[in-house]
């Protein structure tokens, strides 16, 4: 299979035999990637981007026209009136606590219909923590619906409890996290945003992380009023050092740009120090980018199935993001399927992780993620609280070839372990 690395024969035939199974599925994520890529090629267009909007600002970085115009190309892409895209967001988490404290004020109640947060959001809303500066502690109320037996979201919970909380804001977690239930389609989040409409005027937000380009419309496309994601997943194309972005409503958008920097300045500030060209070009390639991590989950759906283990999604079930998740049933196999991943990586494939304590998670974290820029998650990554059921979650991978190598020797050396048993 390969003259650079010894396989398992085992491990070969399955590999080779995932590869004729997925090739529908292959032309399926080529026709939206083909789709994306016009759509961001027609923004860049539109907005007549040239060699003038790579310059660097510093200082204040007012009138900064490059800045300026990177936001106008991605609220074009995004369908969305305005938005934000700043490397000064430091990740997701801090760019979705922008959007929050932003819209919401004292008393307010902030409604997710899509059961308990993602871990590092929970000290944020004031779910764990107390007197560091939560949602809570500002006198926000939170509430929350949680999903169905099956994961999906309740649409009769999320009606009742619409008009039980009276929420100022709806939230949505569009991605599964850490845990097994199916990341939302844009067609899920649009009825969720028709419902909530129908019976308030409550804003809708989507964590939109993991998400991006992963199908033909995003969610402001779709009803959602904000939506927020981290640079250094799809929307980065593995080119954006760090950085956030939020689009939606003008409001919202003044809203949050307030929360940014201070209100009266919004976001007229921010100097881009040199790295807009990195955001452009990543933006610009970000739609090829998510293919090549699509193609790279859904081999190791096939892959890891034939193998014997519970995968979700299966190689052949829609994609709404670009996590796979693998149950491997104790955490010794847990800790080898990472370790083998790392070996495969083209930075630090030397190193081996171990479980730690990471700041924002209640259980010990172990990633693989031997990356160009650090916990870049649209780079091939695997990480995994240590807890039932002791199941991987993958994501990424800048091209397809070498990230295939990466999943192939994560499982061989999990199927050592396992043979040493």
């Amino acid at each position: 299979m390969s003259e650079f690395f010894q396989l398992n024969p085992r491990l070969e035939q399955a590999a080779a035999a995932a590869m004729q199974k997925i090739v529908p599925r292959f032309a399926a994520i080529d026709q939206t990637t083909e789709h994306n890529q016009q759509k961001v090629l027609s923004a860049f267009l539109k907005h007549r981007v040239s060699e003038s909007h790579f310059a660097e600002s510093t200082g204040y970085g007012y009138g900064d026209r490059g800045r300026e115009t990177l936001e106008a190309v991605l609220a074009k892409i995004m369908g969305s009136e305005s938005a934000l895209m700043r490397h000064t967001f430091t990740c997701g988490t801090h760019t979705i606590a922008c959007g929050l404290f932003g819209v919401l004020r004292p008393g307010d109640v902030l409604l997710s219909v899509t059961g308990l947060p993602y871990d590092t959001l929970r000290p944020v809303i004031g779910l764990q923590g107390q007197g560091m500066g939560s949602l809570r502690d500002f006198g926000i109320q939170y509430a929350q619906v949680d999903l169905d037996a099956q994961g999906r979201l309740d649409f009769d919970a999320m009606v009742r409890g619409i008009k039980k909380y009276r929420p100022k804001m709806v939230y949505l977690q569009r991605s599964r996290g850490y845990t097994l239930r199916p990341s939302l389609a844009v067609e899920e989040i649009a009825q969720a945003a028709r419902l909530t409409k129908a019976h308030s005027d409550a804003v809708v937000m989507v964590d939109n992380c993991y998400g991006e380009f992963v199908q033909p419309l995003e969610p402001t496309q779709c009803g959602a009023d904000l939506i927020a994601g981290s640079l250094i997943k799809n929307p980065g194309g593995g080119l954006a050092k760090n950085g956030g972005y939020l689009a939606g409503r003008r409001d919202l958008i003044d809203l949050c740009a307030c929360r940014m920097t201070v209100p009266g300045i919004g976001r007229e500030v921010g100097a881009t120090l040199g790295l807009n060209r990195s955001l452009f070009m990543g933006l610009f390639h970000a739609p090829h980018v998510v293919g090549e991590a699509l193609k790279t989950a859904v081999f190791s759906a096939a892959l890891f199935e034939a193998l014997g283990y519970e995968v979700h999604p299966r190689w052949d079930e829609p994609r709404c993001d670009i996590i796979q998740s693998v149950t491997l049933g104790n955490p010794e196999a847990l800790i080898a399927f990472c370790q083998g991943m790392q070996s495969g990586a083209p930075v630090d494939a030397f190193v081996v992780p171990e479980p730690w304590s990471m700041p924002g998670y209640d259980s010990p974290v172990i990633m693989a993620a031997g990356a160009f820029i650090m916990g870049a998650s649209i780079e091939l990554s695997a990480d995994a609280p240590l807890r039932p059921p002791y199941a991987a979650w993958m994501q990424g991978g800048l091209n397809f070839h070498s990230a295939k190598m990466g999943v192939l020797l994560g499982a061989e050396k999990m199927l050592d372990f396992s043979r040493s048993l």
